[in-house]
């Protein structure tokens, strides 16, 4: 294939390297746990360099040519038409890792140390929240919340605390899908000299690059969307200083052990190979369904980037290119007419889970934000009764017909 063919985004998710040489249509699991050393100078060279060169293998816990295959696709997707400071084309590395949650650690732990604070919104994803309150603060890193559409505030007060070192951003937030302002964000962070996380599991590089914003480092709980498909699990960071990558943040994985399994990575990259095709009748699906929500008379507020009832709407029609397949939603009786139109749902899903191929439905309060102080959950929108729904790919017709047959039942 000449190497110089300009592929676009639907094609960089399809089409896959080259392993080794090899011709394999579908690149192979590489199911081991060590490689033989052929060349014994490089396996030498590889440990005495701590692992910077990535293209030995020795050891499956310091690379894999199945799981780097797969983060350098999704690494690809992140970049795609994104230019550099030059106006070249961006450069950017991805690293796998067992979960969402081992790579937003390892971006966090990468960017910080004892006496550093990290400031962040208040309605984060719950075990990134109870990351940040127990484990990083029983190591001396505390966290501030701040309001980060507020972004004088915000600038102010990095300017006033040389310990904040990382900001942290989750955009479109988990559950409510508040949307915060990438490029001012990432331009207080610059001038500022602190680095940048986003975690874009929500939208996927299809409809949202926060490195075209100026933002250092990108998750994903590529569990949900990236593999779309409720088969594995295991998260992706991505970022643009590979020295930093291959140095700051291997390290960081190779002596936690927070590694991709190669068999997780393979079904990883069979997700992404429809991932633009997914997220359009995803998208396509939770518009219509939160138009239905929005008119029904017992449903008091649907919170969804489509609708222009939405405060963010906005923000997200300027830096996302679509308002992704999430929605949730609150019910004028509260808590108690939520949990009896769980109890009334038949035909989709009731799990904690997101991003797969059939609609799933979770209460928040109970699952994904359990461990979140409840005035901090109601402070932002988390409320007792809110109903969080990602919503499939089924039609659209047996959807809307169960939600209104269990906002019926009550």
């Amino acid at each position: 294939m000449n190497k110089n063919f300009k592929k676009g985004f639907h094609s960089i998710c399809v089409k896959d390297l080259v392993i080794d040489g090899l011709s394999s249509h579908v690149p192979p699991i590489y199911a081991t746990s060590t490689f033989t050393y052929e060349d014994l100078d490089a396996a030498f060279d590889f440990f005495k360099k701590g692992g910077a060169n990535k293209d030995v293998y020795t050891y499956s816990r310091l690379g894999n040519p199945t799981v780097k295959l797969v983060g350098d696709k999704i690494a690809a997707l992140e970049a795609f038409n994104v230019k550099d400071e030059n106006g070249n084309d961006l450069k950017a590395y991805g690293m796998l890792f067992a979960s969402g949650m081992a790579a937003i650690a390892a971006a966090i732990l990468a960017n910080v140390k004892a006496g550093d604070k990290v400031i962040t919104q208040g309605n984060l994803y719950g075990t990134t929240n109870e990351l940040l309150i127990t484990i990083l603060k029983d190591f001396g890193v505390e966290t501030i919340y701040a309001d980060l559409k507020d972004l004088n505030f915000v600038e102010d007060a990095i300017i006033n605390d040389e310990h904040i070192k990382l900001l942290y951003i989750e955009t479109p937030a988990n559950p409510t899908l508040e949307c915060f302002d990438l490029d001012g964000l990432a331009a207080i962070a610059q001038n500022q000299d602190i680095k940048t996380v986003v975690d874009n599991t929500f939208s996927t590089p299809y409809l949202q690059q926060p490195l075209k914003f100026g933002i250092d480092f990108v998750v994903h709980s590529s569990t949900k969307f990236l593999n779309g498909h409720g088969t594995g699990t295991s998260g992706v960071l991505v970022g643009k200083d590979e020295n930093f990558i291959n140095t700051k943040l291997y390290g960081i994985q190779k002596m936690i052990g927070g590694i991709c399994s190669p068999f997780e990575a393979f079904l990883l990259n069979n997700g992404v190979k429809t991932l633009p095709l997914r997220m359009d009748q995803h998208q396509k699906n939770a518009m219509q369904l939160a138009k239905f929500l929005s008119e029904h008379p017992k449903v008091s507020k649907v919170n969804y980037l489509g609708l222009e009832t939405h405060p963010d709407y906005a923000m997200a029609k300027e830096q996302m290119n679509g308002p992704c397949g999430m929605l949730s939603f609150e019910l004028k009786d509260g808590l108690e007419a939520g949990m009896n139109f769980m109890r009334a749902i038949e035909f989709c899903t009731l799990t904690a889970s997101l991003g797969t191929a059939d609609t799933l439905v979770t209460h928040s309060a109970s699952t994904s934000h359990v461990n979140v102080p409840r005035e901090q959950r109601l402070r932002h929108g988390i409320t007792d009764g809110l109903i969080r729904v990602s919503v499939g790919l089924e039609n659209i017709e047996d959807i809307t017909a169960d939600f209104s047959h269990a906002l019926s039942a009550f």
